[in-house]
């Protein structure tokens, strides 16, 4: 005899004889019913279900009338397990006869197709076996043992909740199964793969009596300290509790259906008399289980059972009977039973009385229970999905030992009153700036830790930061980039800088003093307008450096080449120009040569203006088409971003080189092939040394720019702007500057007279005309010479 199952129909009765005291639901209408004992077993339920459902009195009698007469119940009210339950829906479901369970969780059962008339008031294992899920990775168990019941109500639950927990990064070291006839070798193998196991925490998907046959195997050897996590079926009941006398579920965790209260239920359960009647058997075998004792018998010296009067105490008895732990499910066949009072209440459409005329149906009453919705008088709402399931609501339980070693209480909370959570996992959490490396062969829950590589931070894999941040030295945080550029602020920067305005300080002091000797021979010679325009250029070449200096910005970014482009053709068209009239002066020496009066002052303006308004055509076109703009570079240094100036048009860029390096290579050439003119005034030879030193510098620019990483690229480009200014000022302007301020007495116009010999000593003079260029000057020939008239 299962006391707890006297329970359940000692529940059910409850609610019944409360509906009938009613005068609010189903007046003047009186509910009866018929109790079956389906003893936990499959066929036995189904065969009870069926003597309800065609109303035979003797169960193993074959109906001589056949099934063709009504239903004799309008509802079953069980069955208390899922497997059974699942066996007796699929035979009623056909005619429609609603079963409402008040402990058959399995997901199963929430198919409508094959179970189109089952109900439940105990919430799904699909809401169970995730929560458990959800429970496990709330403390951090990433490694778990499962044991599941080998019924559906087990397999089910355990495969959703193995569904779940690896979707949230949980895996199971083993997973096993058990029913209560298994042989003892089977629970001794599951034992020992326990015992080989390296995870703490046991998932449980087990009824009460498959528990305690693992658990009496785990006494055996003594193994405890395991973190169990059960499910409802057993983790709030007190009789499981009671007999793990060896400790073995201390600490253990889950979910139970919430506590509740239903006022007269717990005093009519006990409220149980025998009746001496021989058709009553039930009774009075439940009374003799209950107090231990026999009808019509005396207690005798051997020990034999007492007699039983019928009239003992029942609140004295401390047993399964007595226990109220599981008023949760009683609460739930006292809504079932409800549930059904209150769709024949809309059937019949009662008020103060009830229409009796109404015909019923199996059929017509189970559409009105799943559409029913009221309040119990404990103030619990009750109504069913679509799925003919009620709302999912869970306490947490955890079970603490008492002082009395053979029992436990029960603590409702979220997490464990111990001081530590019990650590369950295959391989410790990566530190940080590492990531997982799976072991072959093994779930994915077991792993090597690896550090991320540079620019990496840790996730469950390392994960790449964004271009624009980098990665502590811990690999644990993304960071931002340094900006990377050539500034003022630091020592290159404020070299360069400090040697691009030398260089224009020096150049406007060679301007000042030019300018103060602007009448001299020397300053006047060979164009002083060009020398005055030369060194202007020369200061723009100077200052442009700047604008290579500093955050790139848009028009920063177009300013610094075109204006590089532009000053140093201006610059070049300047030398180029003062080497023309000294290569053709020097070359004009035939009597009546009419040459130099194409290279005149003006002429000479007109090719530097012509020169350069190429480049600036050139510039223009290039800004127009694709100008350069400013760039992040984050491909160059790893752990910066560079900021430069692209390009844009890579043609634009080297037209502007090229053609800066064409008029410098002919300038080159034309002072080369003059540098043998007189030293006393003739540029060539300094202009040839000017031009070498300039070739030379953006000769080697080219592969230093291109090898050069980041800003010392831009630091490149102005060391050769200033290496090539410095060199076209020192060659060309020092020496004169030295002799008009260090050696006044060769700045005269005598120094600047050079005679070319001729046969028989004859010779002619040159020298400075009022126009400022150097010419040949008429002279008187000595006696026996011939006197030339050469123009100027």
């Amino acid at each position: 005899l299962w006391f707890i199952g006297f329970q359940f129909a000692q529940a059910m009765l409850f609610a019944v004889e409360e509906i009938n005291n009613s005068t609010d639901l189903l007046p003047g209408i009186s509910m009866g019913y018929k109790i079956h004992d389906a003893c936990a077993s499959i066929a036995r339920g189904v065969t009870v279900a069926l003597a309800l459902a065609n109303g035979n009195e003797e169960v193993f009698a074959p109906s001589m009338g056949g099934c063709t007469r009504s239903a004799q119940v309008q509802a079953i009210m069980g069955e208390t397990f899922s497997s059974p339950s699942m066996a007796i829906s699929t035979v009623i479901g056909p005619f429609y006869i609603p079963l409402i369970s008040h402990f058959a969780t399995c997901a199963c059962l929430s198919d409508k197709t094959k179970y189109p008339s089952f109900l439940r008031t105990i919430p799904s294992d699909y809401y169970q076996s995730r929560a458990l899920a959800q429970l496990v990775k709330y403390f951090g168990w990433t490694w778990v043992g499962a044991i599941r019941t080998d019924d559906d109500y087990g397999n089910n639950g355990m495969a959703t909740f193995t569904e779940t927990a690896q979707q949230l990064g949980i895996c199971l070291e083993y997973s096993v199964s058990v029913f209560r006839t298994d042989p003892p070798d089977k629970i001794r193998q599951i034992v020992d793969i326990i015992k080989a196991s390296t995870s703490k925490v046991i998932v449980t998907f087990l009824s009460p009596t498959d528990l305690y046959v693992i658990i009496q195997e785990l006494s055996l050897h003594n193994m405890t300290g395991y973190q169990w996590v059960g499910n409802e079926g057993w983790i709030f009941d007190f009789h499981t509790a009671a007999m793990d006398g060896h400790h073995i579920l201390d600490g253990a965790i889950g979910l139970s259906i919430p506590k509740a209260h239903v006022s007269g239920m717990r005093e009519f359960i006990l409220d149980v008399k025998p009746l001496n009647s021989s058709s009553n058997k039930l009774f009075t075998e439940f009374w003799e289980k209950l107090f231990d004792c026999k009808f019509k018998l005396s207690e005798s010296s051997d020990g034999n059972p007492k007699e039983c009067t019928g009239h003992e105490d029942v609140t004295v008895v401390q047993n399964s009977f007595t226990d109220m732990s599981l008023m949760p499910i009683f609460n739930n066949i006292y809504k079932g039973v409800y549930a059904v009072a209150h769709a024949l209440h809309n059937i019949l459409s009662c008020n103060k009385t009830c229409n009796k005329k109404v015909k019923l149906d199996p059929f017509k009453i189970l559409q009105h229970i799943r559409k029913i919705r009221f309040t119990t008088k404990e103030g619990d709402e009750v109504y069913f999905t679509e799925n003919g399931d009620p709302a999912a609501k869970y306490e947490i339980i955890n079970w603490q030992p008492t002082e009395n070693v053979n029992a436990h209480i029960f603590i409702f909370l979220i997490a464990t009153l111990s001081t530590q959570v019990p650590l369950s996992v295959c391989s410790e959490n990566c530190p940080p700036g590492t990531r997982k490396i799976l072991q072959k062969g093994k779930p994915v829950c077991c792993y090597d830790c690896l550090k991320c590589a540079e620019g990496e931070i840790n996730s469950i894999t390392c994960v790449r930061c964004h271009p624009e941040f980098w990665s502590t030295e811990g690999r644990n945080a993304c960071v931002q980039k340094e900006a990377e550029f050539l500034s003022y602020e630091e020592i290159m920067g404020a070299l360069l800088t400090a040697a691009s305005l030398f260089g224009t300080c020096m150049t406007a002091v060679v301007a000042f003093i030019f300018f103060r000797y602007r009448h001299t021979p020397i300053v006047r010679a060979n164009n002083s307008e060009l020398s005055f325009l030369l060194l202007f250029s020369l200061t723009l070449c100077f200052l442009c450096s700047l604008t290579f200096i500093g955050r790139p910005s848009e028009w920063s970014c177009m300013l610094r080449h075109t204006a590089f482009g532009i000053t140093f053709v201006l610059c070049i068209s300047c030398v180029l120009g003062k080497t023309i009239v000294v290569l053709m002066a020097f070359r004009a020496t035939l009597p009546g040569s009419n040459v130099m009066k194409w290279f005149g002052p003006a002429q000479q303006k007109l090719t530097v203006l012509g020169f350069t308004l190429i480049q600036v055509i050139i510039c223009i076109l290039w800004l127009t088409i694709s100008p350069p703009f400013p760039f992040k570079n984050f491909k160059e240094l790893k752990d910066k971003i560079i900021l430069e100036c692209a390009l844009g048009s890579a043609v634009g860029f080297w037209a502007v080189l090229g053609y800066i390096g064409l008029l410098a290579m002919l300038c080159f050439i034309l002072a080369f092939l003059a540098r043998k003119l007189p030293d006393n005034f003739n540029e060539a030879k300094f202009i040839t040394f000017s031009m070498l030193i300039f070739c030379a510098v953006w000769i080697t620019f080219i592969p230093a720019y291109v090898s050069s990483p980041g800003k010392f690229s831009v630091a490149v480009e102005i060391f050769a702007i200033l290496a090539s200014s410095f060199g076209l000022l020192f060659c060309i302007f020092i020496p004169k500057c030295y002799i008009i301020l260090l050696k006044p007495q060769k700045n005269t116009k005598k120094n600047m007279i050079w005679r070319l010999p001729r046969l028989g000593g004859a010779g002619r003079v040159w020298g400075h005309s009022q126009d400022s260029s150097w010419a040949p000057q008429s002279w008187s020939a000595p006696r026996g010479m011939r006197k030339l008239n050469l123009c100027e």
